[in-house]
């Protein structure tokens, strides 16, 4: 038989619902677009850029990527490859970015 203070403690555990998935967390989108203008568009061209990187894709590319492969442009942020290797970003800058891209029109 289980003591009455277990029981009370596990019909609390048993009433709460189960935390599958934490939430993604939110990004600020103008936070977002000032580090992109700050950091990103002197390789990354930008719907009124006069000149940009040969090798890097325009963020109206990247734009249409977020809303098809959200999950691997945010693993890329994290873990970004040549040429763009040591980006150093947060957690919350990497939401801010992804915030920014997802207003931007895709092409």
């Amino acid at each position: 038989m289980i003591p009455s203070r277990l029981s009370a403690g596990m019909m609390l555990f048993l009433a709460l619902p189960p935390a599958v998935h934490a939430a993604p967390a939110s990004g600020n989108a103008a936070a977002g677009r000032e580090l992109v203008l700050r950091s990103c568009t002197s390789c990354h061209a930008t719907e009124n850029a006069t000149s940009a990187s040969d090798t890097a894709p325009p963020l109206s590319f990247i734009s249409r990527d977020i809303k098809d492969r959200r999950v691997w442009v945010r693993g890329w942020l994290m873990n970004p490859h040549p040429p763009m290797r040591g980006i150093n970003l947060s957690r919350q800058e990497i939401n801010d970015v992804i915030a920014y891209l997802e207003t931007l029109p895709s092409r």
